[in-house]
């Protein structure tokens, strides 16, 4: 069992249970998946951008992500559809929660300027995505070794009813949120 998920089952799910008056563990919000997703609008005119973002996605996740295709032409940008645009990857179990340990205790503190990350990038039901410019905050990417600084996105998908169970859930799991909280 990773380290983070027995901090989760020791510490945070008794804390949350007693802040929010659960009655039945069952209704404890539990992480139940990351998604990372990079965006190549790039592929359409350099085929080996697919394969690098791939190869990054590997190394970052350790699982083979699958590409993403356009669902509709859309005439202004040059897309087909079935266009081959972007590269995704979801974590559950094990490899989730080694990604989440990984990405609150060695990437984003690798952030230059870091000053925490954004209270506001929940959804309503509970989810929380992340933006990163590049993947050089990753240490299992080398900087020799990348063509291009990529963007990726980072989707947590919790099973929290709503934004403040899954803020709470994230803060007690050691997510860096910054002090400010705008309404």
């Amino acid at each position: 069992m990773n380290i983070m998920q027995e901090r989760y089952n020791k510490e945070v799910a008794p804390a949350l249970m007693k802040s929010f008056g659960f009655k039945n563990v069952m209704q404890l919000p539990r992480l139940e998946k990351i998604v990372i997703n990079i965006g190549l609008g790039e592929a359409m005119t350099n085929p080996k951008a697919i394969d690098a973002a791939v190869s990054d996605l590997t190394a970052i996740t350790g699982q083979r992500p699958i590409q993403t295709k356009a669902r509709k032409a859309i005439s202004n940008f040059k897309l087909r559809e079935g266009y081959v645009i972007g590269a995704k990857v979801t974590l559950r179990g094990p490899r989730m929660w080694a990604f989440f340990d990984r990405l609150v205790n060695i990437a984003l503190p690798r952030v230059r300027d870091f000053r925490g990350i954004s209270a506001n990038s929940f959804d309503g039901r509970g989810n929380y995505t992340l933006g990163l410019k590049d993947q050089l905050v990753f240490p299992e990417i080398e900087y020799d070794k990348i063509d291009k600084l990529r963007g990726m996105e980072v989707t947590i998908v919790t099973s929290a009813q709503n934004d403040n169970e899954a803020r709470a859930l994230l803060s007690q799991l050691g997510m860096p949120f910054s002090g400010k909280k705008e309404a």
